[in-house]
């Protein structure tokens, strides 16, 4: 086995690495056509322009159910002189769609004509030529362009008489999935899935994303990580009808990541790395005058790369343009701080309040797919700066319709598994970004929750305080308990190890209360200082070994199968200001959560009690 480790090149910007892609494919090479019948034409880009062989309609039609004439016949009619007509003489009975008897020029309307018997009827206005008639040629006109070349076909070829047509042949890809740890879904076994071995997955997005800009794919079965077959199959790929080549993982700096070495020993490295976030590792190369891609393992990383380098490439094959997003303008939530010298990609949620679209940012790592299929947009942070500012105006790409951004609730708070949404609330609410938040701020004086942090932090605005659950907190320590933990006092012992929650969640209060009451000091706990921001996160923790023991929800330790020593039942309340209670969406909201179908399923989750769930519990004016 080859233990040495690769080297980034020197690394490129994003615009570098795209000019270095495009100057070496450029896009006034030609590429092969092939005819394809018309009625698999639609989405295919045609390779020549083409003309009518047939006007649309090549005869002059009936556009209404009623009577044909000639309209010059019929002038002079009126409510106090109306004009008789015999029928199969100067009147003639004619459906949606058929032609017009010979002699004829107007058509009309049924409701239009007062039947005297089967062979009279009497019209109280004229007509005028052409009224209610479809012309030979009103849509096509036979011997006229239709389509130019390049056009995306989307329809009307077999009206203008074109049963196949000249298309360009579809860019063809070969994705090649590789590493040792990797398992084919489709023949996996859940429960046997071992630790270090992972779904493959990326390949079947990535062929229909290729799909979705044009193109075809076919894919080569999992190659383990052994670099001679993966320079065989992009060899054979390089060497064959494939127009580009995908090397899915293998492109970082690891000792087993092989694409750099099998592009360079094959053809040429033009780039590896840029200075992106994620999509860092990506390769560039040629091999046999072929564009070959090393793509990041990281879905999220390997997406970012598809989306700025090989959809473009596939879109300048066909001679397309590659539609740039939607853009709008929006204010992040809270500071996000950014790396100089590279680009970063942040996927965020997106919301309207009042008249501004506020962003909150997604969990930033290169392999959590979700935070893709959950963003509404994204914010393209430049490498020259270190960040952004509160409330700062920024452009974000959007992922998703305006319409569907415009009915978003945004709601922030105190993470919980029935809400699943994390962020500072009161402050939230009080900046006026948010249409409610989550909260079970536990009152150490008196043991409510949530009405006196309101009153101290939002007293000016009117709240309207509804109950979501009530839910045990306790501790989540891994099955069998094997540290024999029994309860918060346990917590200083020199054998275990912590994972807490952030400092300011009602979590995190709830132990820094229970302590006091014990007499127990925080830095007496191993691990008080490793903080995480979700009721799972600390669960995970807890599940792979990081730590012994975390204060969180019976929710979290139940899907992680964990064993959960209760503590406490607490109130999880929402925060509405009064402004939005009475908004559609919040209706909507609080007609859901009091429907038995949602309190059943909440329960489901463990751990929860839903006696109160939707009662209003304040008001606060």
């Amino acid at each position: 086995m080859n233990n040495s480790r690769n080297i980034y090149l020197k690394m490129k910007t994003l615009k570098e690495a795209r000019e270095i892609l495009f100057d070496l494919f450029p896009s006034d090479k030609v590429f092969p056509s092939e005819f394809v019948s018309a009625s698999d034409s639609v989405g295919r880009v045609l390779a020549e322009a083409v003309t009518a062989k047939l006007s649309s309609p090549h005869f002059h039609a009936s556009a209404m159910d009623g009577i044909a004439v000639k309209a010059e016949n019929t002038f002079g009619a009126n409510e106090l002189s109306p004009m008789e007509l015999t029928v199969g003489e100067n009147a003639f009975f004619v459906n949606t769609g058929n032609m017009l008897p010979e002699n004829t020029n107007a058509v009309i309307m049924v409701e239009h004509i007062n039947v005297i018997d089967e062979n009279s009827l009497k019209i109280e206005a004229p007509a005028y030529p052409w009224q209610n008639v479809r012309k030979m040629g009103e849509d096509i006109v036979a011997t006229e362009l239709l389509f130019p070349q390049n056009h995306v076909i989307m329809g009307a070829l077999l009206s203008g008489g074109i049963f196949s047509v000249p298309v360009k042949k579809k860019p063809k890809a070969l994705i090649i999935p590789t590493g040792s740890e990797l398992v084919d879904w489709r023949n996996a076994v859940i429960e046997d899935i071992k630790p270090g071995q992972a779904l493959e997955t990326n390949s079947f997005v990535f062929g229909k994303l290729i799909e979705s800009c044009g193109g075809s794919f076919i894919r080569h079965e999992i190659i383990k990580d052994d670099m001679e077959k993966i320079k065989a199959a992009v060899y054979d790929a390089a060497n064959s009808d494939f127009d580009i080549v995908l090397i899915m993982g293998g492109s970082s700096a690891g000792s087993e990541d092989y694409a750099k070495s099998v592009i360079s020993d094959l053809g040429e490295v033009h780039v590896h790395g840029v200075t992106i976030m994620p999509g860092k590792p990506v390769i560039i190369g040629s091999v046999n005058n072929k564009p070959v891609f090393g793509m990041p393992g990281y879905q999220v990383s390997s997406i970012v790369a598809f989306e700025q380098f090989v959809r473009p490439l596939i879109y300048r094959m066909l001679d397309q343009v590659d539609n740039e997003r939607t853009k709008l303008q929006v204010e992040p939530t809270r500071k996000i701080a950014s790396k100089l010298g590279v680009e970063e990609f942040l996927r965020v949620k997106l919301g309207v309040v009042g008249d501004r679209i506020v962003a909150t940012p997604l969990p930033r790592g290169a392999g959590c797919i979700t935070t893709l299929t959950r963003a509404d947009g994204i914010i393209r942070i430049p490498n020259h700066i270190e960040g952004l500012n509160t409330y700062e105006k920024v452009d974000a790409e959007l992922l998703r319709p305006v319409s569907y951004i415009k009915n978003t609730i945004v709601a922030v708070g105190s993470h919980d598994n029935s809400l699943d949404t994390l962020a500072d609330g009161l402050m939230a609410i009080k900046k006026g970004v948010c249409h409610l938040a989550g909260s079970h701020l536990l009152d150490t004086e008196d043991g409510s929750y949530n009405i006196s942090y309101i009153k101290k932090y939002l007293p000016n605005i009117s709240i309207r305080l509804v109950n979501l659950v009530f839910r045990d907190q306790g501790l989540i320590v891994p099955p069998g308990n094997p540290k024999k933990i029994q309860g918060i006092e346990d917590l200083g012992r020199d054998d275990i190890v912590f994972v807490n929650r952030q400092a300011g969640s009602g979590t995190r209060i709830l132990l820094d209360y229970r302590l006091q009451q014990l007499d127990i000091e925080p830095r007496a706990i191993r691990g008080y200082e490793n903080e995480e921001y979700t009721h799972m996160s600390v669960a995970v923790a807890v599940l792979s070994g990081a730590a012994d023991v975390g204060l969180g929800i019976y929710a979290a330790a139940k899907a992680l199968n964990l064993n959960f020593i209760p503590v406490v039942t607490e109130q999880y309340d929402l925060v509405i200001p009064k402004e939005h209670f009475e908004s559609k969406n919040i209706r909507i909201l609080l007609e859901t959560i009091n429907t038995a179908k949602f309190k059943k399923r909440v329960e489901a989750l463990g751990g929860y009690h839903t006696e109160r769930t939707g009662e209003i519990i304040a008001v606060l004016d």
